[in-house]
């Protein structure tokens, strides 16, 4: 967040990832632990290498990576309130990184005012 210019009095921040196999998500960010289980939840359930899949050619990771961005979507949308993002004490925005090697990543930030 620290590359967004200064937030408006008040308003909306709307995040959108360009991507179709990341997605960007709100979720408690206290504790590490919930990162690490969110993960493991998502490779429960949608896991590599189903034999079903036929899009393969860019690796075993990419289909599931299409489906888990798919169930978590592509943005979120912020209150600002006092030029702060109004996010609840333990909320923190998550980058889902779907993809076992992938390149950097691109998020449009628009403010509605």
């Amino acid at each position: 967040m620290s590359q967004l210019p200064e937030l408006p009095s008040s308003g909306i921040l709307q995040l959108f990832i360009q991507h179709t196999s990341a997605a960007i998500t709100i979720n408690e960010d206290a504790d590490p632990d919930v990162r690490v289980d969110f993960e493991s939840i998502m490779n429960e359930i949608v896991p590599e290498n189903l034999p079903f899949l036929t899009h393969t050619i860019e690796g075993p990771d990419d289909m599931p990576a299409h489906i888990k961005a798919a169930l978590i979507g592509n943005h979120v949308t912020i209150p600002i309130i006092d030029k702060k993002l109004a996010l609840g004490t333990w909320q923190g925005i998550y980058l889902c990184e779907f993809r076992n090697h992938a390149s950097g990543r691109n998020l449009v930030a628009s403010y509605i005012t």
